[in-house]
């Protein structure tokens, strides 16, 4: 006999990255053009950004092998005025969740510093436990 194992933290946190990597990539082309409109000498500044982007671009590939290893899917997501709820299903098991806009605002300004290459450890809880942490 088999059984469906339920929904995992793991998984839980896949699916906020997938809902964060879009809104991280858009941001990162909204500003990448932004700087070419305004800049005299925007070479640097959107070769530093596209590298950003790149990375972000891995982790979203990441994500997806990881839905389709575990029969990961969101079905459904809507912006609400709180943030944005997603429905998903996972090995058979149906659930959802809301990011809330201070929280999707907060982790994507982490997760873009650390795609562009800063130190994002003045963000890290140390009285988390290493293995509760964030992973990126």
């Amino acid at each position: 006999m088999s059984y469906l194992e339920a929904i995992t933290d793991d998984d839980r946190h896949f699916v906020k990255r997938y809902i964060l990597l879009p809104l991280i990539i858009a941001a990162f082309e909204r500003d990448s053009s932004f700087i070419e409109q305004q800049l005299k000498t925007p070479g640097p500044y959107v070769d530093t950004i596209k590298q950003a982007k790149e990375k972000a671009w891995a982790d979203m590939r990441d994500v997806k092998k990881y839905f389709w290893l575990k029969g990961l899917k969101v079905f459904e997501e809507n912006r609400t005025k709180y943030g944005i709820m997603a429905k998903f299903k996972c090995r058979g098991y149906e659930s959802s969740m809301e990011l809330y806009w201070d929280y999707i605002t907060a982790q994507a300004s982490i997760l873009m510093r650390k795609y562009l290459g800063l130190d994002v450890t003045i963000y890290e809880d140390s009285t988390i436990p290493e293995h509760l942490r964030e992973r990126y």
